[in-house]
């Protein structure tokens, strides 16, 4: 492992181009209105705060009343490292979330991805959104993010409400 004053002098010299940081408003300011665009076309969801993260994830969630109830949520994704958004289902805390994973092992749950419940993994099921997200047309992208984000709460409210399942 490199000794953090490296690291340190690495991040300095990258954060010296600029690009970082505009880099990073940019991915911000379009989650903020992401979020704001989301919660002003379905008021009867939740919207949680922004989560900015440590350069690795930024997050909200937005949650329909259902699987509020279920003590379940919704959360939109941007993952740094990968440059890709995600949406996930997942728990509200670390119990539920490996209640429902042992719960949905058994249900066909499509061309989504079951998580294993393990330290670092926050998902209960996992989608990805867009692989190469285009924030030069911030409202295309909106809508390409809602447009698969809806598709993606009423397949998991689907699987959830199956009368054979147990959830």
């Amino acid at each position: 492992m490199e000794p953090i004053n490296e690291c340190i002098m690495e991040y300095t010299a990258q954060l010296s181009k600029g690009q970082i940081q505009k880099a990073y408003k940019g991915i911000m300011t379009f989650m903020s209105e992401l979020r704001s665009y989301l919660e002003s076309k379905y008021p009867d969801y939740t919207a949680g705060n922004l989560y900015f993260g440590y350069m690795d994830m930024t997050y909200f969630a937005f949650t329909p009343v259902g699987l509020k109830n279920k003590k379940l949520k919704i959360a939109v994704v941007y993952l740094h490292e990968k440059g890709v958004f995600e949406v996930w289902l997942a728990g509200n805390n670390r119990k539920i979330q490996a209640e429902y994973i042992a719960l949905m092992s058994s249900e066909n749950i499509g061309i989504y991805k079951l998580s294993q419940v393990i330290p670092g993994v926050d998902s209960i099921i996992e989608s990805t959104l867009v692989e190469e997200p285009d924030f030069d047309h911030p409202e295309a992208l909106k809508r390409q993010i809602e447009k698969k984000t809806m598709a993606f709460v009423k397949d998991i409210i689907s699987v959830l409400d199956k009368p054979q399942g147990v959830l």
